[in-house]
């Protein structure tokens, strides 16, 4: 793609990483807003409307900004640009525990589907737009991953996964079930559909909640072990409610309830 960034990076951290990524003279690195750590003296920020990629119009520019309003993120970004003679640095910091990946597009084929909350930064140039899943029973009952974000270009794309982090490939007809919050990002040859657990037995006793994601290979897989979402509900279960309609830690309902949602283990 023309106009990407050849960008150098290095990881730093253990549980609560931050990728630090250096630019030449010119080079730029785009991210959300709210995802920079720190950036040295002769980096320019900006923020620009969509993604910054080569959109042939403004139209396109409109359409590409619309569909990230879609999945919840902002119609701008940030563009951050070395304007100094020499390398400069600037870092990004993943938003809770977990691990950065670090993803050449060109070594997978120039596309990633990814989390539409995984997303950390990329250098300048990568697009990054919205991926429909097209079966409906991802549509309905899918919830992070029924809209997903697509990256694209040949340049380095950096994405976050909670706490751990495990990457696989699929063989050929290959079938791998997970949590749906877990799916970090996959390659788009990867088949992925969410099913139904099977009965209602294991769907509301079974401490997994109601639906899985099924991957099927080719393709290349990145998989968390504690999704955001996970890690949400279990902090807002374990926090005392109190006043009318609330309930206190340990209550029948609340047990109940975690385990419809498919969040106690």
């Amino acid at each position: 793609m023309a106009g990407m960034h050849e960008v150098d990076y290095k990881v730093f951290g253990d549980d609560m990483q931050y990728v630090e990524v250096e630019l030449d003279p010119g080079e730029a690195a785009v991210a959300e807003a709210g995802g920079m750590f720190y950036m040295e003296d002769g980096i320019a920020m900006e923020t620009i409307f969509g993604d910054g990629s080569q959109q042939t119009s403004f139209v396109d520019a409109l359409l590409g900004a619309g569909k990230r309003l879609l999945i919840g993120e902002s119609l701008f970004m940030t563009v951050f640009m070395n304007t100094a003679q020499q390398k400069k640095r600037v870092a990004f910091a993943a938003p809770y525990p977990g691990k950065i990946v670090p993803v050449k597009l060109s070594e997978v084929g120039g596309e990633l589907i990814a989390q539409k909350d995984s997303f950390l930064a990329a250098a300048k140039g990568v697009s990054i737009g919205i991926a429909f899943q097209k079966r409906l029973g991802v549509g309905f009952f899918g919830g992070e991953g029924f809209i997903m974000e697509r990256l694209q270009g040949d340049g380095w794309a950096f994405v976050h996964a909670g706490g751990m982090l495990t990457e696989r490939t699929l063989a050929p007809g290959e079938i791998l079930r997970v949590d749906t919050g877990c799916l970090v990002a996959l390659q788009p040859t990867v088949d992925y559909d969410i099913q139904f657990v099977g009965n209602i037995k294991s769907a509301l006793f079974g401490g997994e909640g109601l639906f899985f994601a099924t991957l099927r290979g080719p393709g290349r897989i990145w998989l968390q072990s504690l999704p955001l979402s996970r890690m949400a509900r279990r902090i807002v279960a374990a926090a005392p409610q109190t006043g009318r309609g609330g309930r206190e830690e340990g209550s029948v309902l609340g047990t109940l309830g975690d385990i419809l949602s498919g969040d106690r283990s």
